[in-house]
């Protein structure tokens, strides 16, 4: 039976007699008889409520999320006239500048005091096409050392447009195809699943970080829902070859990896031993990291021919990772440059040098320092107690989707699995809330996902990681895009703080219903009060980060309630404990 659409029914659904529409099912009957939408945004696309064909409301729904998000661009950036560094705006341009400017094998090593690259190669690769092309309308944006720190408003433009042109070609194809095959194997109606998707698309973080604050996550996002829809598909090869080119553009993509490595290995285990499936997958695996790796070496054995070094100054960089490679490799042999800069790149994606975590993070180490101050502490525990902490949070979600390979179970493992890598893993930054809240939004797309317990959980869940993110986006005056992006979606999905039509539903435990609208309107409440004080109360002069502190605590709690709801949710979906203690009716499983 098909879950419940986002809206109130009003009788029983009649066959259709001679319009044409017979062979419709009888849910789409049942959407054409409903009284009134149970939330704005399926007022706002009422109309298509019966549309035969999901292309009468694809072209609205593309053109809708595109025009918000070139809005949204419209304000500035990270680092805007903010020298001397200024920020991930610079960053992302002056990768462009590096990588048309110099030689494959100097990508690495190139000035790293001023935003070295330390991405995976796929990132650099796609910073080379967006530099041609922008040097052909204008040199002077990247010229090599010359264009550090440019405002021109023109460029703005341009470095806006590579993004909008990267999420179309990449995310957003992606997230429509999960949509429409999540919804269809969850039972989901044509015009539910077209509501789920504009929410999916308009979630406020995305937008923020990608479009006003300045990133390319959609790119990641894009390829992990490429894999994610190819596990739907049962292709599990391309879904491998997908989440590798994710790996390959972000290392943030790890946060994904156990959940991609259970659910793989568990389709070749379960029902039967697939021996062949097994081999296939990581033949596709091995090959597709040699086809990321391959410009890189190939460019790097071809400039080492022709006498170009990594480091053409003279100095020779450092290795940290392997501070003894000199002496047992030959540094004249050929391939001896491939090897050094493997192990460079490898040294700049995983900065563990740089601590337990970068700035003030609503996750449970940067909580925790404010208790016991972490950095009095040597790094390698710090290492192993994150190590520890993320395996222990991690195992339990991906035990049970190696041992039920469902595939309607992937959101909610991959979900709990990167709440779990955000709050407990090493080096996590702000934007990396991102990629929990990526795979929680989906949910909207399945069964009861527009439902209100379902939607209440993943709007808090965004709503706080908005929220969380408000002293970074504050730092570069981005308050106005925040508010409106944030409450719009609020508004759109009927959550708080403009309403509380998500909680209190029929057919649900009355106390599970109090107990949740008790959790979320304190936080809700806690957001609300903070801003307040943010805004007109002075921090104490010994205690200057004392609202951002309260920020991290709040949001550290708030996301590990997220993380048990995800956790919770997937124990009883998986059905792997006795339907007696989850009280779920045992229903057919699907592969």
């Amino acid at each position: 039976m098909a879950g419940p659409s986002p809206h109130k029914p009003r009788r029983k659904a009649k066959r259709a007699g001679g319009n044409g529409l017979s062979n419709l099912p009888v849910i789409m009957e049942r959407e054409a008889l409903v009284r009134v939408p149970s939330f704005p945004l399926a007022a706002f696309l009422w109309p298509a409520r019966s549309s035969v064909s999901q292309w009468e409301l694809l072209p609205l729904i593309l053109m809708a999320v595109g025009l918000f998000r070139w809005a949204a661009g419209l304000w500035g950036y990270s680092g805007f006239k903010k020298p001397p560094i200024f920020g991930d705006y610079e960053a992302q341009r002056h990768w462009m500048e590096i990588t048309t400017n110099l030689p494959f094998s100097q990508w690495y090593f190139h000035d790293l005091e001023w935003w070295g690259l330390d991405y995976p190669p796929l990132t650099a690769y796609h910073s080379w096409i967006c530099g041609k092309i922008g040097s052909l309308i204008d040199p002077a944006w990247f010229a090599l050392h010359d264009s550090r720190g440019s405002h021109d408003p023109t460029l703005k433009i341009f470095m806006r447009a590579t993004v909008l042109i990267s999420e179309y070609l990449i995310y957003i194809p992606a997230a429509i195809v999960f949509v429409r095959r999540f919804s269809r194997l969850s039972g989901v109606p044509t015009w539910t699943s077209s509501v789920a998707l504009v929410a999916i698309l308009m979630q406020p973080a995305t937008i923020l970080i990608d479009h006003v604050h300045f990133q390319y996550n959609t790119v990641m996002l894009g390829f992990v829902l490429a894999s994610m829809s190819s596990m739907l598909a049962g292709r599990n090869l391309w879904a491998a070859f997908f989440f590798v080119m994710a790996l390959g553009f972000k290392q943030m993509a790890l946060y994904y990896a156990f959940s991609v490595f259970a659910y793989l290995l568990g389709v070749c285990v379960f029902p039967r031993i697939n021996i062949s499936r097994f081999f296939g997958i990581a033949l596709v695996t091995v090959v597709s990291f040699a086809i990321l790796l391959l410009p890189i070496v190939a460019g790097t054995m071809s400039n080492a021919s022709r006498g170009i070094t990594a480091h053409p100054d003279g100095a020779h960089p450092p290795l940290p990772l392997f501070s003894d490679l000199a002496k047992y490799l030959n540094t004249e042999a050929f391939y001896y440059p491939v090897v050094e800069q493997l192990v460079q790149m490898i040294h700049r994606v995983f900065p563990f040098a740089r601590g337990l975590f970068e700035d003030k993070v609503a996750n449970f180490w940067c909580a925790l320092n404010v208790l016991i101050k972490l950095r009095k502490y040597p790094s390698e525990l710090l290492q192993k107690g994150a190590l520890v902490a993320t395996l222990a949070a991690i195992l339990p979600p991906n035990l049970i989707l190696f041992l039920r390979p469902n595939r309607l179970l992937l959101p909610l493992a991959f979900a709990a699995t990167a709440w779990g890598f955000f709050l407990f893993s090493y080096q996590v930054h702000e934007k990396s809330v991102l990629l929990p809240l990526m795979p929680m939004t989906l949910l909207l797309a399945g069964k009861q996902g527009l439902g209100k317990d379902t939607r209440a959980w993943v709007g808090f869940a965004n709503i706080l990681g908005c929220w969380t993110m408000y002293p970074l986006l504050q730092r570069v005056d981005l308050r106005v895009p925040y508010t409106v992006l944030t409450l719009l979606w609020a508004y759109l999905l009927g959550l708080p703080p403009t309403s509380l039509n998500a909680y209190f539903q029929d057919g649900s435990s009355i106390w599970s219903q109090w107990a949740t609208a008790f959790i979320h309107g304190f936080f809700y409440l806690t957001m609300a009060f903070w801003h307040v004080l943010d805004m007109f109360v002075m921090a104490p002069k010994d205690k200057p980060d004392l609202w951002v502190v309260a920020n991290v605590g709040v949001g550290a709690v708030g996301f590990s309630l997220c993380y048990l709801w995800c956790l919770g949710s997937l124990v009883i979906e998986s059905e792997i404990l006795p339907t007696s203690l989850t009280g779920k009716k045992t229903k057919a499983k699907t592969q």
